[in-house]
């Protein structure tokens, strides 16, 4: 027998902790009944759940990675019909992604209908750190790169010690890039954290994702993992 959530999630519906909500809503039955109790277990075999009235099948796991272009939605689907990042995911299964890049960043973002695995990866108390390249306003000041691998105080919690490398100034534009590397994953966290030392993002990517890179892609191509990528990741994420 298996907890409710975590039959829904591997079943590539969604998340487990979306999965939660979904139950407390009352959006899920079991054989034919609606339950709303988290602390449900069900034989995944011989019952039928069902989300929104869908009976749900277990799919095999998928894991991919794909090059998010910038103005690309990282969802399954958008209301203003705006491309969304599932658009570039040649895959049978329904897959989603794990965290998110806001639309104007482009760079690494991995997809899968693996809920447990998604779940994994976007936990705050697992570290896997993450390298983006921003090009800023301003050239900042050795100080001010020592202040961003402090850590700053942003409106939710100070940020956690960061890496940060100033890797080309343009004084004619008054511009840098600078490749940080954080483990958290805050609410467009690099932008606020440039923000708030006084040199705002112009361009956002995000190269690097643990010991995954973008290498061999273009904008808008992806690629399926392998499988031992898929265990590294796993052992990654709780060491």
């Amino acid at each position: 027998m298996e907890r409710l959530q975590k039959v829904i999630a591997q079943a590539g519906v969604t998340s487990r902790r979306k999965a939660e909500g979904l139950i407390t809503e009352g959006k899920v039955s079991v054989n034919g009944v609606k339950v709303t109790e988290l602390g449900t277990k069900v034989d995944p075999e011989k019952d039928e759940v069902a989300v929104n009235g869908v009976p749900i099948d277990k799919e095999e796991p998928v894991y991919f990675l794909l090059y998010k272009p910038t103005g690309v939605i990282s969802s399954v689907s958008d209301e203003h019909g705006r491309k969304v990042v599932t658009d570039y995911i040649h895959s049978e299964q329904r897959v989603y992604p794990i965290g998110r890049l806001d639309s104007d960043t482009s760079g690494l973002l991995l997809l899968t209908n693996d809920g447990d695995f998604a779940n994994l990866l976007m936990h705050p108390k697992y570290k896997i750190k993450k390298t983006y390249i921003a090009k800023v306003e301003g050239m900042p000041l050795r100080e001010t790169v020592k202040q961003l691998e402090r850590g700053v105080k942003l409106e939710d919690g100070k940020t956690a010690p960061a890496k940060v490398k100033v890797k080309k100034t343009e004084k004619k534009k008054n511009t840098s890039v600078v490749e940080i590397t954080i483990h958290e994953g805050k609410n467009r966290q690099v932008r606020r954290m440039f923000e708030h030392v006084g040199h705002p993002v112009l361009k956002l990517k995000r190269e690097t994702y643990g010991f995954l890179s973008l290498h061999g892609l273009n904008a808008g191509e992806s690629r399926e993992l392998k499988p031992h990528e898929v265990k590294q990741l796993r052992e990654l994420a709780v060491t």
